[in-house]
């Protein structure tokens, strides 16, 4: 694959992903963010998963992040205990989809479709874009993990506006997290497989 940029607002470069033969992305089915193919910690996207938690802001969460066989499958577990103490409450494991001050165009695709296992708890996928400017803001959805490897669909539809009023601009996705936030508990989740759907 290569890529070609366009212009966007604030000067961010929006990344539009074509096959090597130069056919849109919009005929194709899927894009892999993360196959999980690539050595620790860089996903097949090219650019290398992050560990975050609250202690940025002042927070006590505390987690790991590794990549290793579950249940048969190589995947990227992230697993650690989400605190309220000193206002924190999160922890997640986030990963760039553009390069450096990119984006990417998503608005061929329909959604996230992650392929997933955990310890029965609810996480969120939060998307940023250009417009997000504050640590705070995001676009969320929430769903619940099973103790066996399952395949997930989320809709950008479904997507909800944290703290930020301006909708989900699908042409410049910056950033995709997998977190634990909001709640005290012990967090264990592993993904197998992460893409775009359409």
């Amino acid at each position: 694959m290569h890529i070609n940029r366009r212009n966007i607002l604030r000067g961010v470069s929006a990344i539009s992903i074509t096959t090597a033969m130069g056919a849109p992305a919009l005929a194709q089915p899927h894009y892999i963010i993360d196959g999980i193919d690539r050595p620790h910690p860089t996903a097949s996207n090219g650019n290398n998963w992050e560990l975050v938690s609250d202690t940025v802001m002042g927070g006590v969460s505390n987690g790991t992040m590794k990549r290793h066989k579950i249940n048969g499958r190589t995947a990227l577990q992230m697993q650690g205990d989400v605190s309220l103490e000193n206002n924190g409450g999160f922890i997640q494991i986030a990963l760039d989809l553009g390069n450096d001050q990119s984006a990417i165009n998503t608005s061929h695709w329909k959604g996230i479709q992650l392929d997933v296992l955990g310890n029965t708890e609810e996480y969120n996928v939060h998307l940023r874009t250009v417009d997000v400017t504050r640590p705070w803001q995001s676009y969320r959805q929430s769903f619940l993990t099973k103790e066996e490897w399952t395949t997930l669909k989320l809709p950008f539809s479904k997507f909800t506006n944290y703290r930020i009023d301006a909708p989900l601009n699908l042409s410049a996705l910056r950033r995709i997290g997998i977190v634990a936030i909001g709640r005290a508990f012990h967090a264990d989740i592993s993904i197998s497989d992460l893409r775009f759907y359409s």
